[in-house]
């Protein structure tokens, strides 16, 4: 029975953080922007420094016709954004907050292959964006959607490699075993791969400077052009679920996940303001950094990033062997 309410316990917890992570990355990123680009319209829904304003998002979602063009392949459109979605829940069971309790640890579930078990996952979430282009039978999208799919190839290998190193310093490929192994020196040796990973993860997200996909210019929207209602807020929500995943990965594997100061007992609380601090620097790159072109974005990652893994990886092998 105990260990039937600790799985409980469990599911209700990611279920939670998955509903409410997101939403507050979402809130953060009106804030920063509206301070940053002064962008008046967040700051006053709800009066009070606008606090209302993914209220008044919610309700336009909802109000809002989901609709399926004729030209759409009817299922894939259905399902895309579901695709897009699910997998970053997923993730979440298996990415650690911290030990909670005497020792056990707060969301997360100790897989031996933790971080395999992640990154497949997160890369069947960018497929939900190539569905929605390629079955929306929209020219726009499905030129965004051939974006999505050649983005998704140029930076899965850099990313992967990226986190290849880490688990060969740590010696495991479980979360925990990993952020456990950190040590501070880390944060020299395992710098290009932390740029590498977190380059190529923006990549992924096709967040800014990499959203060539969506392009609002030359694409209307992308993959995500004939979407509306419920349907385009579930792949807003997907694309901050995303940026969360990418935060907590970033933590766990480069900035030693819940140690910090206190104790551990307080480990979750340390891993939540990592989390917001990177999700914070994705914000700032939307606004600091131009749209790369295409051709930019592929050559950056096959000729700086893969480089700049490998070398990574042959510096991480020197130090485990030393």
């Amino acid at each position: 029975m105990s260990d039937f309410l600790e799985v409980a316990l469990r599911c209700v917890l990611v279920l939670g953080a998955f509903m409410s992570l997101p939403l507050i990355v979402g809130q953060m990123e009106h804030k920063a922007m509206a301070h940053m680009q002064s962008r008046v319209g967040p700051m006053k829904a709800g009066a009070f420094h606008g606090w209302a304003q993914l209220i008044a998002d919610g309700v336009k979602f909802v109000q809002k016709e989901s609709i399926v063009p004729a030209a759409a392949d009817g299922s894939v459109f259905r399902l895309a954004p579901a695709v897009a979605l699910v997998p970053y829940l997923v993730v979440m069971v298996a990415i650690p907050l911290g030990p909670f309790f005497g020792g056990t640890f707060l969301i997360g579930v100790d897989l031996d292959v933790g971080l395999f078990f992640v990154l497949a996952a997160m890369s069947v979430g960018v497929l939900g964006s190539l569905m929605g282009g390629l079955g929306s039978g929209n020219k726009y999208s499905y030129i965004g959607g051939m974006r999505v799919a050649a983005q998704l190839m140029s930076y899965e290998l850099p990313m992967v490699l990226a986190a290849a190193s880490v688990a060969m310093a740590a010696g495991t490929l479980s979360l925990i075993g990993i952020a456990d192994a950190w040590e501070p020196w880390w944060l020299i040796v395992q710098l290009p791969g932390l740029i590498v990973f977190f380059t190529a993860g923006l990549a992924e997200l096709q967040r800014p400077p990499f959203d060539a996909p969506l392009a609002e210019a030359e694409l209307v929207m992308g993959p995500i052009t004939e979407y509306g209602g419920m349907r385009f807020a579930m792949f807003l929500l997907a694309e901050y679920a995303g940026i969360v995943v990418l935060a907590a990965l970033t933590t766990v594997l480069y900035l030693g996940g819940w140690a910090g100061p206190w104790s551990d007992d307080f480990g979750w609380l340390w891993s939540l303001i990592k989390i917001f601090a990177v999700s914070f620097l994705v914000i700032w790159a939307r606004v600091a950094y131009p749209r790369l072109r295409e051709d930019q974005i592929n050559s950056l990652a096959w000729k700086v990033l893969v480089p700049l893994a490998l070398l990574q990886l042959t510096v991480t092998t020197f130090v485990v062997v030393l």
